[in-house]
């Protein structure tokens, strides 16, 4: 029922709520072998599913993939899900290979209960400050990717929080 109404009270156009640069950044990592995007929210499958697509963004994401909140009520466990899910071989995505992006406390709080890496950026509601439990915080898109770079190359220890 929630779903449903969410899908009918949802505007069309939610493009002016994706943050700048966002998009750009998405394609460019969708395009990288050896990578997978996964949705990771604790809103359910559906309706994220819905904002991303009303926002232009949702063919960036694979189906199939991703933790939602309609996968369990414990926002700690979806990096597990998530990670299962874009494992091959009975065997989860490696911890070793995961990185959170998030912009709250909980994404945060959630990436560090799974033990992966977690990017924060301070597009949300939440001021760079209160994101730092992160391994970087960025301001925006833009300094995300540069931060982002340094991750898939493992090496967050040459990076400086802003």
């Amino acid at each position: 029922m929630c779903c449903r109404e969410y899908a009918r009270r949802v505007p069309d156009d939610l493009s002016a709520h994706v943050a700048p640069g966002m998009e750009e950044l998405l394609s460019e990592l969708r395009g990288r072998d050896g990578l997978r995007l996964a949705l990771l929210t604790g809103n359910y499958e559906p309706v994220a599913r819905l904002k991303l697509a009303r926002a232009g963004i949702g063919d960036l994401f694979e189906p199939r993939q991703g933790g939602f909140g309609s996968d369990h009520e414990d926002r700690a466990a979806l990096p597990g899900i998530a990670r299962r899910r874009a494992g091959a071989d009975g065997r989860p995505w490696p911890r070793e290979r995961t990185i959170v992006i998030g912009d709250t406390p909980n994404d945060i709080a959630c990436a560090r209960a799974d033990e992966v890496r977690v990017l924060a950026v301070a597009t949300g509601p939440f001021p760079a400050a209160d994101l730092a439990a992160a391994d970087a915080v960025a301001a925006d898109a833009a300094a995300l990717a540069p931060l982002l770079e340094a991750a898939l190359l493992r090496d967050l220890r040459a990076i400086s929080p802003p």
